[in-house]
């Protein structure tokens, strides 16, 4: 049996966005938002969060109207205008491609930086090693949003791109210019400190690596399926057992031995800058992995083992 669904606007509710004729309950909420994109240009698919209440959470694509009681003759949905959207893949390799250019900008130390004194300043070995773990970590990463990660949201607001990168372009030239600086202290425990951060940092980088590698083998291509992560054959995945999201500890673990080898004050900003977003987003993911799955590990914690 057909039916007619009104659509309104989810900020001003007496506000009829559209009335679709000719609705069974067997249609999904992506066969909705395609059907509205087709009469509404500006409300393309990635643009519409659909909701059964105007404050309630959004609609998944696969869900069927019949399951959401909304098969009878005349059914009620509301729409948020999301904005204009921008791909995930595409905000991603804009936020770490900007590090890996502006930090050599400073590396090289240009006159117009740190004037003329600095072309006979000696370099540091810690210095150079920063810029090697500095370059790999944001090659690793755009080689990871190419080829490895699988983005389940296929968009984000545009204004995403200009926060994410201000972020990491902005946090790249302020650890740069001070990493670089002709008048770079040495670590105060010598190499054994500089090597300590620089064995540290590789481990962390191969671990979250490790991590995203088999995150992406839980997904199928082309699914949304999601399953309980465990870990693998490799050892750097053992850390599933105490933590929901090891890439995220890893990725913190990381700039914390980077850190330690630079014994610098803006790169320990950056790392608790970093700890304090992905802390937010561990815990996010670990409260819906509690949610969605009942089997759930309880003794798992969100980031840091035993602790948080």
């Amino acid at each position: 049996m057909s039916g007619i669904l009104e659509v309104y606007d989810a900020k001003r509710t007496d506000n009829l966005i559209i009335t679709l004729e000719g609705i069974s309950g067997s249609e999904t909420i992506k066969a909705i938002k395609k059907r509205i994109a087709q009469k509404k240009l500006k409300l393309t698919e990635e643009r519409q969060a659909l909701r059964v209440e105007p404050k309630g959470k959004p609609l998944g694509d696969d869900q069927k109207l019949s399951d959401l009681g909304l098969s009878s003759q005349k059914s009620v949905l509301y729409v948020r205008d999301l904005g204009p959207q921008i791909a995930w893949k595409t905000v991603f390799m804009a936020e770490y491609a900007g590090p890996l250019f502006v930090y050599p900008l400073f590396y090289l130390r240009p006159t117009f930086i740190y004037g003329e004194a600095a072309n006979n300043a000696q370099m540091h070995p810690a210095v150079q090693f920063a810029f090697l773990a500095w370059s790999f970590h944001y090659a690793k990463r755009l080689f990871e949003t190419q080829f490895i990660h699988r983005f389940g949201n296929s968009t984000m607001p545009q204004f995403n791109l200009v926060k994410n990168c201000s972020y990491y372009w902005g946090f790249a030239a302020f650890v740069a210019y001070f990493v670089n600086h002709p008048l770079f202290t040495p670590p105060a425990f010598g190499d054994f400190q500089m090597y300590l951060g620089l064995v540290g940092f590789v481990i962390s980088e191969f671990g979250n690596l490790s991590i995203h590698i088999l995150l992406r083998n839980l997904r199928p291509a082309g699914t949304r399926e999601r399953r309980i992560p465990k870990p693998d054959g490799n050892p750097l995945s053992l850390l599933f057992n105490y933590v929901s999201c090891p890439n995220y500890t890893y990725e913190v673990s990381s700039w914390i031995f980077f850190t330690i080898m630079v014994q610098s004050l803006p790169a320990l900003l950056f790392t608790l800058a970093g700890f304090v977003q992905m802390t937010i987003w561990a815990q996010g993911k670990h409260r819906n992995y509690l949610k969605e799955f009942p089997d759930y590990p309880k003794n798992r914690k969100a980031i840091v083992p035993f602790v948080l």
